[in-house]
């Protein structure tokens, strides 16, 4: 598994991109979305601002037309919020969830500070450079866990988010360790919680996220990146072994796919081949949603 949090010195694009890889709401504009052609909910999208220990963090808040729902919270990658984050969220409230998806560099800049990754270039050290600080505000000891608190605090606030249920927490590259720190940091709530192609999930420190599973009392998932697997080969054993000993609920799966693969704003592959796989995104999003139907019922 990639170290997002702990680059090492990179030897190719590939390398590169796997290492870089309260409460008020302020009036937003509300978007109902048509009906889907399979019959799923029609959705509404706001931008609202969350108040954190920290500061003001902007968001996009999504969810059904109507009623109330299971709460989710989306961690995004190291490109943060965007509209590709935004499409993931839509998906998901149109399964029926409410989801929200904060900019997690709030404290440096207002989302997006990426609007496509697309035409992000891994081997260029300048470009590389600009993730840094974004990574570092809310890689700082502490930070993911206020932040956490905060959101989910803010979620039961919404009428369109049912409290009987629990609340559901997913992320990409970076936000796989966000996760659990999410997961560990309010484990009354968080019922499900899924990682895709992690970063720093398993580390020698002892921080590290795997060491938090005694903590949780959430059913985990794990979908772990082909490329990843290689450069860390113990990483799915030791996250498999310690979500054991703490008899907490988790699959840890290895994907035929390249970091990055759930995300479709992605930049390609050194090789010119395309990170986004839909075929293996399709099948994590249907371990997503199945998890989530269980565990937060």
């Amino acid at each position: 598994m990639a170290d997002d949090q702990n680059p090492r010195n990179p030897s190719s694009d590939d390398m590169s991109r796997r290492d870089f890889v309260t409460m008020s709401v302020a009036a937003g504009i509300a978007v109902a979305a048509g009906a889907t052609a399979d019959g799923q909910q029609p959705v509404v999208e706001m931008n609202v601002e969350i108040k954190t220990p920290d500061g003001t963090c902007d968001a996009a808040f999504i969810h059904p037309a109507t009623g109330t729902h299971p709460g989710i919270l989306i961690w995004p990658d190291a490109f943060g919020l965007r509209p590709s984050m935004r499409d993931l969220g839509k998906r998901l409230a149109a399964e029926g969830f409410s989801v929200l998806v904060p900019n997690p560099f709030y404290r440096v800049a207002k989302a997006p500070v990426f609007e496509n990754a697309s035409t992000f270039n891994f081997g260029n050290p300048e470009q590389r450079a600009k993730l840094t600080p974004l990574m570092g505000s809310i890689n700082a000891p502490g930070a993911a866990e206020r932040d956490a608190a905060a959101f989910i605090a803010w979620l039961d606030m919404q009428r369109q988010v049912d409290r009987t249920k629990k609340i559901g927490t997913q992320g990409y590259c970076m936000g796989g360790p966000l996760v659990v720190k999410t997961a560990a940091t309010v484990p009354s709530r968080v019922g499900a919680g899924a990682s895709f192609h992690g970063g720093g999930l398993v580390t020698a420190n002892p921080d590290s996220p795997h060491l938090l599973a005694p903590k949780i009392k959430a059913r985990m998932y794990f979908g772990v990146a082909s490329n990843d697997d290689m450069q860390q080969p113990d990483a799915k054993d030791k996250l498999k072994a310690a979500f054991a000993a703490a008899n907490v609920p988790a699959e840890v799966e290895v994907y035929p796919a390249q970091h990055g693969w759930c995300v479709s704003d992605m930049p390609n592959q050194a090789n010119g081949q395309p990170i986004y796989s839909k075929a293996d995104a399709d099948r994590a999003w249907g371990k997503l949603v199945a998890l989530y139907k269980a565990a937060l019922a």
